[in-house]
């Protein structure tokens, strides 16, 4: 898959391997390769590719039950295709066959040993026969309507590129970055995948530059042919159970003109009255539990780092925190819920106990980890209260200490003298900075300190965090009252100069 190596994706949530085993195994495309597969046997003919014969295409289709169907030999034509590709049939040239040097001869084919993992092999073993048949299904997406190949045979039976202006390793690329982006556009909700994706924003996130703002005629006329393409491509993806598609209404190209088609306020783009429901007229498409694990898998293989909910859950406490501080919040609980689960019982308070350790440093990650820590300690409960108590006299953790212990109604809990709660008050306001930026939630956050503590800016300047000045100078930008975010500003000036 054509990606740039050493991106980082946002995490996503996949299902149990078992669970997509079987839907795999249930996907139309796989089931009628594994059906054809077991009819494969000596008396099966087929090309020196590999492919069926076409007297033999009637016989496939009634074994997989479509010989009624008149699309019956076409799917399995592709069915075929699959099953050879995903090593479910193997095909072999006898010694003994003489070949035409003009007809190409012919090959023979049989059930592949890989037949076997359908119903002996492990979860593991379903899915990589799946990734190949994927693999297949999508190298036939990529390639244009056959009858637009024929036309453009040249008098030596080869293809005209020229003529056809089809660009084979280009429109691979195009395919994949479609599907990239769906995985990102699907990951970047949250990792579940249940809002489906309009065609239209799909085929503008492919065409589109990222600084045009309203698109040109020629753009809107690019995104069209887009959307018609992808249209007729996933089409062929959904079988294989990547996605599930809502193709462009036919009715509505049937009424519409080619300039109609494209026009801003048309509805392809969303705007302009009713925009909602012609967005869904102009398709819909959105990847299937299955399609997350598999465009994930090519992802990975071409070097993009695309983490899933759980990868974390044999690591130790310094990668988890270190790793989930660049996870939504959503994202971060589950993972870190995960990683508690795998530690549950004895193991359970020395894994607190690490946390702790690993939530320390004053480096720049340093308030985010305490606050995805601070969430750790809140999911491990009741446990948790000797580590906690174990780090009540830490100058980085003693405030979250105190502020945990009071909110389970602990005994004996310490007060924090004033040191301890501006240092934490700077370190809580720095985290909640790394984790979603200049909120508006986080304005009022700041009114209501300034608002409670007289005198806030005199003392949080002094504090010994390395992240002071960076938070005074966020309030001076943040703050609803002018007057005090120019305070805010002076305090940021007082902060910068002690550190220097």
């Amino acid at each position: 898959m054509s990606a740039q190596p050493r991106q980082t994706l946002p995490p996503v949530r996949l299902h149990p391997e078992a669970e997509l085993a079987r839907t795999a195994l249930s996907t139309s495309l796989l089931s009628h390769a594994v059906r054809l597969a077991r009819w494969a046997g000596p008396a099966i003919r087929v090309g020196a590719g590999g492919e069926l014969l076409d007297e033999q295409l009637p016989q496939a289709a009634e074994a997989l039950g479509l010989g009624s169907d008149p699309d019956g030999p076409a799917h399995a034509s592709q069915a075929w295709r699959v099953a050879v590709d995903a090593g479910l049939v193997e095909v072999t040239e006898p010694e003994d066959v003489e070949r035409d040097a003009d007809e190409g001869g012919f090959a023979s084919a049989e059930p592949g040993e890989d037949l076997a993992l359908v119903t002996g092999g492990a979860p593991a073993d379903v899915l990589d026969l799946w990734l190949a048949a994927l693999d297949s299904v999508i190298a036939d997406a990529a390639v244009p309507d056959l009858d637009d190949l024929v036309d453009a045979l040249d008098a030596g039976g080869g293809i005209d590129f020229d003529q056809l202006d089809w660009d084979p390793q280009r429109e691979a690329d195009f395919l994949e970055g479609v599907l990239a982006n769906l995985y990102l556009l699907t990951v970047a909700e949250g990792g579940s995948g249940e809002a489906p994706v309009p065609l239209p924003v799909l085929a503008a996130s492919m065409v589109v530059p990222e600084e045009m703002g309203d698109p040109t005629e020629e753009v809107l006329e690019r995104v069209s042919d887009a959307m018609m393409r992808l249209d007729d491509q996933f089409r062929q993806l959904e079988p294989i159970g990547l996605v599930e598609f809502r193709p462009v209404d036919e009715a509505l190209l049937a009424e519409a003109d080619d300039e109609e088609f494209g026009e801003p306020g048309s509805g392809a783009f969303g705007e302009g009255e009713g925009a909602e429901e012609d967005v869904s007229r102009y398709g819909l498409v959105r990847l299937t539990p299955l399609g997350l694990y598999g465009i994930r898998s090519r992802m990975m293989d071409a070097g993009v780092e695309a983490p899933a909910i759980g990868d974390l859950a044999d690591k130790g406490a310094e990668a988890l925190l270190d790793a989930v501080s660049g996870f939504s919040e959503e994202a971060a609980l589950a993972e870190i819920e995960l990683w508690l689960a795998r530690r549950e019982g004895g193991e359970l308070p020395e894994a607190v106990t690490r946390l702790l350790a690993a939530a320390r440093g004053g480096d720049e990650g340093g308030p985010l980890r305490r606050l995805r820590c601070q969430q750790a300690l809140a999911l491990a409960g009741a446990v948790a209260e000797p580590a906690v108590r174990g780090v009540l006299a830490d100058p980085e953790l003693g405030g979250l200490a105190r502020v945990w212990l009071a909110e389970h109604g602990a005994a004996d809990v310490p007060a924090p003298d004033g040191a301890v709660v501006f240092w934490l008050t700077v370190d809580t306001l720095a985290a909640q900075l790394a984790a979603g930026g200049e909120t508006e939630e986080l304005s009022g956050l700041m009114a209501n300190l300034t608002d409670r503590h007289t005198g806030f800016f005199d003392e949080v300047w002094r504090v010994e965090h390395p992240a002071a000045a960076e938070v005074l100078e966020a309030m001076g930008r943040l703050h609803p009252d002018r007057a005090v975010a120019k305070e805010a500003r002076k305090a940021a000036f007082k902060a910068r100069s002690r550190q220097h």
